[in-house]
């Protein structure tokens, strides 16, 4: 039976069912609605609307519900149109007629609006998680590495040499942010529903603070019409998740790069590498490529919600049952990538004689720069005369070193023997000490950091 067929002289017909019900995706939230039917049957016990005895025999029956849920013996039914109707159905036969007493008060809109709420919260707990366990994955791999050269690029062309720690710390701060986010969305949807009803608010003295307290809630909301049709937190969710997306889209897109032969400084696992049906040689780096692609996926779910939300009237609308798929998809993609994508940094084994050979003098066109400023000539003046240095080099043929300290002097008259210290791939990371420069003992500082950072979580 319906929990509304009383108005109704006919049943549903059966496609609307198929379109209406939400049963299929939301069976997921049994833990948060029985845990939030357990918390409302004291609510209403203690409001005196129920009898203790009552209210003791309703959380009763929902535990051994939960008890089947989790034993995998819950048999739904072709009436179940959603979690609360299996839960609340299932109840009654277990409690009898009392189980009709638990909705004294509530409706679906409020109901709906907690559970997910709630396991909203828990799947930022578990994402967060993965996060910080890649976080780590990352620090171990970029401390062995404060030394290790590579080249540095802008617009994908060689720009400067830096270190192996300090591209790889560089995501550490990508995911700081994702958390952070995370954890703030989570602190701002930790406000009860329960309690606003349809959209008007109960007529009980249902005490609203103790029951959003017993569910871990933190307030209560303030507007019955807004608590009903809020999901703010389901859209912020689905934005942290796609940012947190694309920022492991963007270290796949260098995993992918640099683990190309051409450039060949990182060599994937074979655990996590794939081969081709055709060509007996090829060693790729799907699972990154999967990663690049789902971020696409990430931000299609939140555009497709924002777009459901747009033009919603006040105040709940059956629109917003597409917020469930929207989330569960978002948070089950992250689920599946994170530990691969960790598996990965743990297990990457880094090739530094490719990645020192690929270092080219002109990468240092910037150091040589900075050798006449400290002579005392102006930094756009420095530029121009050393952008002729790298185009003389290049009509001779020859590297940058190479070229006789006339030739240069005849380019400007501040270059002197001196000028060979400025062709040291290591001293010119070296010289980038301050905080965030990719010097080794910059990076080892803002290793540090990193650690207080999660000590801090």
């Amino acid at each position: 039976m319906t929990l509304w067929g009383g108005r109704f002289a006919e049943p549903s017909d059966a496609d609307l069912r198929a379109l209406n019900d939400s049963i299929d995706f939301d069976k997921r939230m049994y833990a948060e609605d029985i845990a939030g039917s357990i918390a409302y049957a004291r609510a209403i016990a203690n409001a005196g609307i129920i009898t203790a005895a009552e209210a003791a025999t309703l959380v009763e029956g929902l535990r051994q519900v939960l008890a089947e849920f989790e034993a995998g013996t819950f048999v739904l039914q072709v009436a179940d149109e959603d979690i609360h109707t299996a839960v609340e159905r299932r109840l009654t036969e277990l409690v009898g007629a009392v189980g009709g007493k638990l909705h004294t008060g509530r409706s679906r809109n409020d109901q709906v609006a907690t559970d997910f709420r709630l396991w909203v919260a828990g799947a930022i707990d578990r994402t967060d998680a993965l996060l910080r366990a890649l976080q780590e994955a990352l620090i171990a791999k970029a401390e062995p590495n404060l030394e290790t050269l590579m080249p540095g690029y802008t617009h994908v062309q060689p720009a400067q040499p830096i270190t192996v720690a300090h591209w790889l710390m560089s995501f550490f701060w990508m995911l700081a942010r994702d958390r952070s986010r995370l954890q703030d969305a989570k602190r701002r949807l930790l406000v009860s529903p329960l309690g606003a009803g349809a959209l008007a608010g109960t007529p009980f003295a249902v005490d609203r603070a103790a029951l959003a307290a017993e569910l871990g809630f933190t307030s209560v909301s303030q507007n019955s019409l807004d608590a009903v049709s809020d999901r703010d937190f389901a859209a912020e969710l689905l934005f942290c998740l796609a940012l947190a997306g694309t920022h492991l889209s963007r270290l796949a897109e260098d995993v992918i790069f640099y683990s190309n032969p051409l450039f060949g400084f990182i060599t994937l696992n074979d655990r996590y590498s794939t081969g081709s049906s055709l060509m007996p040689q090829k060693r790729n780096a799907d699972p990154m490529e999967l990663a690049r692609g789902k971020a696409g996926r990430l931000i299609g779910r939140l555009t497709g919600f924002l777009t459901t939300l747009k033009g919603l009237p006040s105040t709940y609308n059956k629109d917003l049952q597409e917020d469930k798929e929207s989330v569960f998809d978002s948070v089950d993609t992250l689920d599946r990538l994170l530990p691969v994508i960790i598996a990965i940094v743990d297990t990457l084994n880094l090739n530094p004689d490719r990645m020192r050979a690929a270092l080219g003098e002109d990468m240092l066109a910037t150091d040589m720069a900075d050798y006449l400023v400290r002579k005392g000539l102006p930094f756009r003046q420095a530029h121009h005369v050393v952008g002729q240095v790298v185009r003389l080099a290049a009509q001779e043929g020859v590297v940058m070193s190479a070229l006789p300290l006339e030739r240069l002097q005849a380019l400007s008259p501040l270059f002197s023997d001196d000028v060979q210290s400025v062709f040291d791939f290591g001293a010119s990371v070296a010289r980038r000490q301050a905080v965030g420069g990719t010097a080794p003992e910059a990076v080892r500082v803002q290793i540090e950091a990193a650690r207080a950072w999660l000590g801090a979580q």
